[in-house]
């Protein structure tokens, strides 16, 4: 049973009723568990210091989010805020903080030996620069984090399932050989932010350890498992690292808004159980969740459950609750889910599917044969 690491504070982290990222989210995954006999029970971790944001951003960028979160701030474009993707509310930055806080007190009870597992029901900014906000995120809590673990002298792999590639944890240890990371993306080709590329291996000490898989779009999920077998699975085998951290953005879910990757519930819940096996075989069980995308409040609801229940230990339900469908039916649209799981067979084939599938193939052999002179 993992530690659940959740703040009310976190609704803070917000960017206005329009934008895809949205506290209502994690309002439905929370009130969805009360409804069905599974309420979180969570630990509330203390806001983010200066000094542990410091890790990984500037001071001057620390000054800016400041300034631009209070009452009237002025924006800063300069460091991408009050952009399109990162308007600016006041109270921004406490909310950012307390993410952060979030995903580092996680990381410091795996390391102190208080728990083996822990899942934070937000976090996963994974494109925040040192000295630059982007795609929805402030600061960077994954590699505030990671850092953090690395320096109780511990090797991380970081496993990014988010469908945008996690270019921001990618560059911030790029050159850190007791850090691997491994994202599954949509190609770069088609999508924000238009990196992670096979030949992003890392650079100086951290070369190879630095591993993308640019995926087609329409990848559906069978493909995607295939490709979690034949390259993460090898690759924490070779890496075997002290703790896994994982960010489980839900946007690669077949209906998401933002993207074009063809995952279902039932793909989630066996990449769930995957990831959860690699712990047990490769970290003993240390293992760090954090979320991340999913602008479907059709999917991403249902999918974070499952998360939760998978990662817990309990038994998946079948029904969504009639009183919760009734909650959040404004969210929800016409026809609104009625099941955890998405329907058997829920879109039309695509003719295309088995030139994708090659073509994803094609993508992990090529790294392999990248890395494995690297290996040895």
């Amino acid at each position: 049973m993992p530690v659940v690491v959740y703040h009310p504070g976190y609704a803070s982290y917000r960017f206005g009723g329009e934008h895809p990222f949205s506290p209502v989210r994690m309002e439905m995954v929370l009130d969805l568990l009360r409804e069905t006999g599974n309420p979180v029970r969570p630990v509330e971790p203390p806001a983010a210091t200066d000094e542990e944001l410091l890790t990984v951003h500037t001071a001057r960028y620390l000054e800016a989010v400041a300034a631009a979160s209070r009452e009237g701030g002025a924006p800063s474009p300069v460091f991408g805020l009050d952009t399109p993707d990162n308007p600016i509310l006041p109270g921004l930055d406490e909310g950012a903080r307390l993410v952060v806080g979030g995903t580092l007190h996680g990381a410091r009870l795996i390391a102190d030996g208080e728990a083996r597992q822990v899942l934070q029901l937000g976090g996963g900014l994974h494109h925040a620069m040192p000295e630059l906000a982007s795609g929805f995120c402030i600061y960077n809590d994954l590699a505030i984090a990671i850092r953090e673990l690395v320096s109780r002298g511990l090797t991380v792999a970081y496993l990014d399932i988010d469908v945008h590639h996690g270019d921001g944890v990618q560059q911030i240890l790029y050159t850190d050989e007791k850090v691997m990371t491994i994202s599954l993306h949509e190609s770069g080709e088609y999508l924000f932010p238009g990196t992670g590329w096979l030949h992003e291996l890392g650079m100086s000490s951290g070369h190879g350890f630095k591993l993308n898989v640019p995926l087609e779009p329409f990848t559906e999920g069978d493909s995607y498992l295939e490709v979690v077998e034949r390259l993460v699975e090898p690759a924490l085998a070779y890496f075997r690292p002290d703790v896994l951290v994982v960010q489980a953005g839900a946007d690669a879910h077949w209906c998401d808004p933002l993207a074009d990757l063809m995952l279902t519930t039932q793909t989630y819940e066996k990449l769930f159980r995957a990831i959860l096996d690699f712990a047990e075989l490769f970290t003993g069980g240390r293992l760090l969740v954090t979320l991340g995308g999913g602008y479907s409040l059709r999917a991403t609801p249902r999918v974070w459950t499952i998360l939760h229940l998978t990662l817990s230990g309990l038994p998946l339900f079948d029904e969504l609750p009639a009183p919760w469908l009734e909650r959040w039916s404004a969210q929800l649209g016409d026809d609104p889910p009625a099941r955890l799981h998405d329907p058997p067979s829920p879109y039309e084939p695509i003719p295309r599917w088995e030139e994708i599938n090659r073509h994803n193939r094609l993508m992990v052999q090529r790294l392999q044969d990248a890395v494995s002179m690297l290996w040895l």
